[in-house]
């Protein structure tokens, strides 16, 4: 919970006092400058704030900065034919860091495999006031001051940590300044046109009486961040995304719940689908959803599989890419599985991964992983983190690991947590591809070959979840949504339900012998450390020799007692 202090003021009063932990410091409230920027607003504060706080406190900060993120998001919702939602938010806010101590050693270094969290989303108005604005900051820079300068203190007394870190990592990296703006374009919303669309597009699940519930969800999000900091940059940036999902749920007689989902992604509207093909994604989910409610139960086994190209994207966005997030590399709490494989074969030696924040579309469709700077004010570049099969680098963001002493502009975060290097687009390459009928036929072949019953194909797959600390397996679980297995004697492919993959990540890498000639893309947000950040991932289909498979859990849920009210 967040406890905010209310402070009053007079406005005759020509000072105001900034408490600070050693002692009262009076500091001029000069008026701002008569036209400032929003951008112009922040600096100046932050320029006031740091030259008090490093005369007149002890210890003093060595770095500052705000992050502004201002957010306008016009939602529509609908189930069954009508509207369930119609939900419109503006919002601005801020982030704080003060860093205490210096670059080598500062507040934020890990204590006791604890990392250090002072901001929070504190309030700013959307009308550039600066009074309401500067004083916001005043506030937020008094209370982040307070705690990362007791926290910096605490860690100089322990003598254990002292000793430790003349072999440690530093905790900041120095970067240069950078000064961009480039602002998202303004695009107009109607309520009635989209709350309409939403409306049609849903009542298609009135005719599928197995689905238990279902929604159809359209949001238009325009989002500017803007970021100044001691070192001189000034930056100002931003994007749109409009996002429909669709989605759905069944039951199945004995009592498992299934869930479908669909989604469309774009960062112009020129690029959101027609009308019709939507209404055709409507379609196909909903007969999904009945095809599933009487498909039969998936048994535990081991045996040759393809993975979709969407599936295989989630399947190295959660197994791989969490793993080389370079903050992983230097906690000591964290199983750090490719900390000292640089330089190593981590991957078959035909494929190679980058993570590639400048790119915004792939094949014409939008990634919404992307940005110029990230959030730390470092500028975004294309990182080959592993080429043919071999390891090179980690994803990092100003905290750094071993011998990458600089940020490669990965450091992210959700408004209101603190920074850690996060993923942004992963793209997935091979030079071993063949069509998708080859590589079934490839399938096929290994079933036969390892005189298995039948092998599998994972179409969808919804999320995932690893496990990265020591105090748990090195193990990863993925959830698939939509599952066939493939017979070797040419019967039809066969619908079932509820699988989900379990394996090690080191294990279930050498086990991928091919890749389709075409990529997919997945675009979700990701959650971890520093809360929800959008990300895509690229891949083609792969195929494994080997994987794994458990049973979903079935919460048993029971069927309605009542019939299903039949509408118009």
């Amino acid at each position: 919970m967040d406890l905010r202090k209310n402070y009053s003021f007079r406005a005759q009063v020509a000072l105001c006092t900034v408490v600070l932990l050693f002692g009262a410091v009076l500091v001029a409230n000069t008026p701002p400058k008569a036209g400032a920027t929003f951008a112009g607003i922040l600096k100046d504060e932050l320029d006031r704030e740091f030259a008090v706080l490093k005369t007149k406190t002890d210890p003093p900060p060595y770095y500052m900065a705000y992050e502004a993120t201002e957010e306008q998001v016009d939602s529509e919702s609908a189930s069954l034919g009508a509207l369930v939602g119609d939900n419109h938010r503006h919002s601005r806010g801020v982030d704080t860091t003060i860093r205490v101590g210096s670059p080598q050693f500062d507040n934020y270094h890990p204590m006791k495999g604890a990392r250090g969290g002072f901001t929070h989303y504190a309030t700013l108005s959307l009308d550039d006031d600066p009074n309401q604005i500067r004083h916001q900051l005043w506030s937020e820079t008094d209370r982040v001051y307070r705690l990362a300068s007791r926290r910096f203190l605490q860690m100089k007394t322990d003598e254990q940590l002292l000793a430790e870190q003349a072999n440690k990592d530093a905790d900041f990296s120095v970067e240069p300044a950078a000064t961009y703006s480039q602002l998202p374009e303004k695009f107009g919303f109607d309520s009635k046109i989209w709350s309409q669309r939403v409306r049609e597009w849903s009542a298609e699940f009135k005719s599928h009486p197995k689905i238990m519930g279902s929604q159809v969800n359209f949001e238009a999000q325009r989002e500017i961040r803007t970021f100044v900091n001691t070192e001189g940059s000034s930056i100002a940036e931003g994007r749109n995304l409009f996002r429909i999902e669709i989605s759905g749920s069944t039951l199945a007689s004995d009592g498992m719940e299934m869930e479908d989902f669909t989604s469309v992604e774009a960062a112009d509207p020129k690029h959101i689908p027609d009308p019709a093909v939507v209404q055709k994604k409507v379609q196909d989910l909903a007969q999904k959803l009945d095809a599933l409610a009487v498909a039969p139960p998936a048994e535990p086994i081991v045996c040759p599989a393809i993975l979709s190209g969407r599936a295989s994207a989630v399947f190295f966005h959660e197994i791989f890419g969490h793993r080389i997030e370079g903050h992983r590399q230097k906690d000591i709490s964290e199983g750090q599985t490719f900390t000292k494989m640089l330089g190593s074969k981590v991957l078959p030696d035909f494929i190679s991964v980058q993570f590639d924040p400048t790119r915004e579309s792939y094949n014409g469709q939008d990634l919404i992983g992307s940005y110029e700077y990230d959030d730390e004010g470092v500028k975004a570049a294309p990182v080959q983190v592993v080429q043919d099969g071999v390891l090179k680098t980690f994803l990092l963001s100003r905290s750094p690991v071993g011998e990458f002493v600089h940020s490669n502009g990965h450091g992210r975060r959700q408004p209101g947590r603190e920074i850690v290097s996060r993923q942004s687009n992963l793209i997935v390459e091979s030079s071993k591809k063949v069509s998708n009928k080859e590589l079934r036929a490839e399938l096929i072949a290994e079933v036969k070959k390892q005189n298995k019953p039948y092998g599998l194909y994972f179409e969808e797959v919804s999320s995932g979840y690893t496990t990265t600390g020591r105090q748990g397996l090195q193990a990863f679980t993925v959830a698939p949504l939509v599952v066939y297995r493939v017979f070797p004697d040419g019967r039809p492919d066969e619908l079932i339900r509820g699988v989900d993959i379990v394996g090690t990540p080191l294990a279930s890498f050498q086990k991928i012998v091919a890749t389709s000639d075409v990529s997919e893309i997945f675009n979700g947000y990701c959650g971890a450390e520093s809360g929800s950040i959008p990300v895509s991932a690229v891949s083609p289909a792969i195929l494994v020799t080997e994987i794994e498979t458990q049973k979903k859990k079935n919460g048993q849920r029971m069927m309605p007692l009542l019939p299903r009210p039949e509408g118009e």
